[in-house]
């Protein structure tokens, strides 16, 4: 169950739902402005107690707009406790050609904790034919389990950067994606479930197994294949690793 919520400024929890009964909480972390502009500061903090299940997820695409040269940042920690499953699981972010943009995750897992979560994004508005041709998007990544790095990841993306196109980076392709479940070791089982989802014509994927830590990753020319294939990623591993049948948010159909 949500036991507390607080909130300063726009950012808030939109509605707690129960779709899976009172063991695993469904939130939804609402921004009614719908963007993030040049100056802007998000700081988003989840602490799952002892045994509780949180699944957070956000109502639409989130969006970083041309900054004007102001920097923009969203910093997410998570603290986990003994026993205790937090999934954070938004939709894409697109990130406007122009946007100066920092994205911060921290991840403390205490023994026996286990965090599932995923990162969709989007390089210019596609759509429009837009390209990331320039501005900064720096990510920063760190998981701990009892003071342990599981996952450390750190990366900035430069509009218009050569590696946009490289072979060795994004290879042209404007949309990835990556899910991270950590805390336990990984089975092959899960391994074998999770390869095991087709990707769309056009989508470059992997799985790997790292000590304690799964990951999943893909590129693509657009954001729905991507989260199309996350998903059901996530709908086969979530029975393996979480002992949970996979009950998406109602809010990703409509």
């Amino acid at each position: 169950m949500l036991a507390t919520c607080a909130h300063r400024g726009p950012l808030r929890v939109q509605k707690a739902l129960y779709p899976e009964g009172p063991e695993v909480c469904q939130a939804i972390v609402l921004h009614p402005p719908g963007g993030i502009v040049g100056g802007d500061a998000l700081d988003i903090e989840v602490v799952g107690a002892a045994g509780a299940h949180g699944l957070l997820t956000t109502p639409g695409a989130g969006k970083w707009y041309r900054s004007g040269g102001r920097q923009a940042s969203q910093c997410l920690r998570v603290e986990v406790a003994f026993g205790a499953i937090v999934e954070w699981l938004p939709q894409e972010t697109i990130v406007f050609d122009g946007a100066e943009a920092q994205m911060l995750t921290r991840v403390d897992l205490a023994a026996g904790a286990v965090y599932c979560g995923w990162e969709i994004l989007c390089l210019g508005r596609t759509a429009a034919g837009e390209r990331f041709s320039q501005g900064r998007l720096e990510l920063s990544t760190r998981i701990e389990q009892a003071g342990r790095p599981l996952w450390i990841e750190r990366g900035c993306l430069r509009g218009g950067s050569p590696w946009l196109a490289a072979a060795a980076g994004l290879g042209g392709l404007p949309v990835s994606g990556t899910l991270l479940l950590a805390g336990r070791p990984v089975e092959a089982e899960w391994l074998a479930a999770c390869r095991a989802v087709p990707p769309a014509v056009g989508l470059r994927v992997g799985v790997t197994a790292l000590p304690g830590v799964l990951v999943a990753r893909c590129l693509g020319p657009a954001s729905e294949p991507a989260k199309a294939w996350l998903t059901e990623v996530w709908r086969r591993l979530r029975p393996l690793a979480l002992a949970r049948g996979a009950v998406p948010p109602r809010i990703w159909s409509t």
